[in-house]
């Protein structure tokens, strides 16, 4: 899977920045959303599974709460900066299956899965938005 990832990595980094703020916050939720459900339907089956999930659910959530912009409470994070938090979740997704010992068991696919949807849904994402917008409403330092 990790050569698969960085195979959508790549492709999607060449492809124009489509998402904005607004639709990549409801994508987000629903990325958060569905690992903390994905954990709660697995805790009889698969404790560690389980565990991984919400890690990687709260993680995400926690990061969609503390940043500035839609949909977020706070003005902690930057939305660029939200971004690189992003990526490094995306890793720890990809790797919960191995750091918590059921990479071999099925449950082991949708957090691989998940990572992979995620790592295209960041590629698409135009996390300069806001840098590139206020840089357009500035008056020129040049007169």
């Amino acid at each position: 899977m990790p050569l698969l990832q960085r195979g959508v990595r790549i492709v999607a980094g060449r492809m124009p920045k489509i998402i904005g703020p607004s639709t990549h916050a409801v994508i987000d939720y629903a990325f958060a959303g569905s690992l903390l459900l994905a954990g709660a339907l697995l805790w009889k089956r698969n404790k560690r599974a389980a565990f991984g999930a919400f890690v990687c659910g709260g993680a995400a959530a926690a990061n969609n709460l503390l940043t500035d912009y839609p949909g977020g409470v706070t003005e902690l994070i930057s939305y660029r900066d939200h971004g690189r938090i992003d990526t490094a979740l995306t890793g720890l997704t990809a790797t919960m299956p191995r750091l918590m010992d059921f990479d071999g068991e099925p449950e082991a696919r949708f957090f691989g899965a998940k990572a992979l949807a995620d790592t295209l849904v960041i590629g698409l994402t135009n996390f300069d938005y806001y840098e590139k917008r206020s840089q357009v409403h500035q008056p020129s330092r040049h007169g």
